[in-house]
């Protein structure tokens, strides 16, 4: 599962990271660890970009973003 089939409200942790490069590295930079929480806080109105919370500070990532970490999703 990746983060982008997570909905408003739910939460997961982070597995891995799929990106490469420097993407990867941004991605670790802004909080997106292995064992962090993230949780979904909105959709855009045009449901894209999406805000997540992470490690206390607010994210936007679009779809293909968030489809390159995956998570396992929180109860």
């Amino acid at each position: 599962m990746t983060l982008d089939d997570l909905t408003t409200g739910e939460r997961g942790r982070v597995l891995k990271l799929l990106a490469k490069g420097p993407f990867k590295k941004r991605l670790l930079e802004m909080g997106f660890v292995s064992g962090a929480e993230v949780e979904v806080v909105k959709y855009a109105p045009l449901k894209d970009p999406v805000e997540y919370r992470v490690k206390g500070y607010h994210v936007s990532l679009r779809h293909d973003e968030a489809r390159q970490i995956e998570v396992d999703k929180m109860d």
